[in-house]
């Protein structure tokens, strides 16, 4: 049987890159997180983690045993979550991450009639864009991800998909409105523009559409911040990119206009439910997706204009 304490350190010193750092996020002297690494190698005779520049990196032996750690860990957090729902106590954690263009829809009702639902399941929300909400699944730190325009990965499992293309947004009465035809890039020419960074799906789907088309844009405004992209278009600053349902309530409002692009990459973008596909869900995580899948607009359905 495998030192689970020792495998525990290894799996720190690997995720926070050395020795210091894992002992001040377990609490305990580097020292002790030493001799429990050192003790697992002579068992198993076999190099678990090396020096890499100022850090230290796991070997393949060392990566094989991390994931067998997590593995472990998922198996029974599965078990113990089974065994809790046939006792009929609804208890557990869920831990969700998000990008912000979500959690309007997340915020206005499913969430909240979730947790009154199952009063005893506890939900943490991590705010991320697609590429870090993918490493936060991968790290297994979060037990499913909502994801806009995730690039395919054969490790994660996807549970719900939807179309939610990626339109221009604008001011009313912005000229562009009355062009009568989907908008192209180079439309927009000499007006401001204010685009997410790279890390967002948002971003990426721009940045391939531009690419395709040979287009060069130039932003006024950069930012990680949906918020922002809102107010700089409701304020007449200039325009964005965000799907139809990320603005409904501004649109329900007559404060932004949603215009549809002419390219068949931006208007066939997806939204995603995933979890790892190697990671078994516990009945708290199955249970939010399917709460998620029938009570958030993004995911109950396509785009309201695909539906018209």
């Amino acid at each position: 049987m495998l030192n689970q304490r020792a495998l525990a350190y290894l799996n720190e010193v690997i995720r926070r890159g050395s020795l210091r750092r894992a002992a001040a996020h377990l609490n305990v002297d580097a020292s002790a997180v030493s001799r429990q690494i050192k003790a697992l190698e002579e068992e198993l005779d076999t190099r678990l983690c090396e020096r890499h520049g100022r850090g230290m990196r796991a070997t393949a032996a060392g990566q094989l045993l991390v994931h067998h750690f997590h593995s472990q860990r998922a198996s029974e957090e599965a078990v113990l979550s089974q065994l809790m729902a046939l006792q009929n106590l609804a208890k557990g954690e869920v831990r969700i991450a998000v990008g912000e263009g979500f959690v309007a829809d997340l915020i206005a009702a499913p969430l909240g009639t979730f947790m009154s639902e199952f009063s005893g399941i506890n939900v943490e929300i991590r705010m991320a864009g697609v590429n870090e909400a993918m490493s936060l699944l991968k790290d297994r730190e979060v037990d499913i991800a909502l994801l806009y325009a995730p690039p395919a990965d054969p490790q994660f499992f996807c549970h719900v998909e939807t179309r939610q293309p990626l339109d221009l947004i604008v001011p009313p009465d912005h000229p562009l409105t009355e062009l009568n035809r989907p908008v192209t890039l180079n439309d927009l020419k000499g007006w401001p523009l204010a685009l997410m960074d790279n890390p967002f799906g948002m971003r990426q789907m721009v940045n391939m559409a531009a690419h395709q088309e040979h287009v060069h844009l130039e932003a006024r405004l950069h930012t990680n911040s949906v918020s922002v992209l809102k107010n700089f278009v409701r304020s007449g600053i200039g325009v964005t990119f965000m799907p139809e349902l990320t603005v409904m309530d501004e649109i329900m409002r007559g404060e932004i206009i949603p215009l549809p692009m002419q390219y068949p990459i931006m208007n066939d973008t997806r939204a995603q439910i995933v979890s790892l596909r190697s990671q078994e869900l516990t009945i708290a995580a199955a249970a939010c997706i399917d709460h998620l899948q029938k009570g958030m607009r993004f995911f109950s359905a396509d785009a309201p204009r695909l539906l018209q």
